[in-house]
């Protein structure tokens, strides 16, 4: 599986001893063929780990098609065709390895409600369990600090309100850092600095 070295380069907010008794955070990422979790497929999954405020562990997969014409979805989005994915590793092998990463932490996404749906599915396909404790959804804590809706609150523009930068945007590992850089700055918008003040922005199940 395709892995990436740690990255430090986000911009973090000053916090002051929030790190240490926060959970740990699997950031998460995918890249679909389309939006339906029926008819489409995940292409790419990334994970980056966020421990004590800081990116501690980087990782990211393609997923191999089931068959050799299967349709990958718009490559002008997320620049990925059949031929990058012929080798890749099994989506079987990709989720055993996720659910792994996931062990232990709280799942964090940019859009919960998109991501989880396609990985949920895709491990019930494989027979693979995935099964973190709490997803916590970025979009919808930077939605709930905007009461009036006079923001955009799609990943890039997130990102630059907090001076993140992202260079390569629908690149799920690109996007999952931006993510993980951009959570710091959420929860101190929204004074959590325990696990306890997490308990009621948790997605309900």
């Amino acid at each position: 599986m395709d892995t990436a070295e740690t990255s430090e380069s986000a911009s973090r907010p000053p916090t002051e001893g929030s790190g240490q008794t926060l959970p740990r955070f699997a950031v998460v990422d995918i890249e679909t063929s389309g939006l339906s979790t029926r008819w489409h497929r995940i292409l790419q999954v990334a994970v980056v780990t966020v421990d004590g405020g800081e990116i501690v562990d980087e990782w990211s997969s393609l997923v191999r098609l089931r068959w050799p014409l299967q349709r990958v979805g718009p490559r002008r989005v997320h620049g990925i065709s059949r031929r990058r994915l012929r080798g890749a590793p099994r989506q079987f092998d990709v989720l055993t390895e996720l659910a792994t990463r996931l062990d232990g932490t709280v799942f964090t996404a940019h859009n919960v409600r998109f991501d989880w749906p396609f990985i949920e599915r895709a491990a019930r396909r494989s027979r693979v369990s995935v099964t973190p404790e709490h997803r916590l959804c970025t979009l919808r804590l930077s939605r709930s600090l905007d009461p009036d809706r006079e923001l955009s609150h799609r990943l890039g523009d997130v990102c630059e309100r907090y001076g993140i930068s992202n260079d390569r945007p629908h690149d799920a590992l690109h996007d999952a850092r931006a993510t993980a850089a951009a959570l710091p700055h959420l929860l101190a918008e929204h004074h959590v600095t325990s696990a306890e003040g997490l308990t009621a922005l948790y997605e309900r199940r």
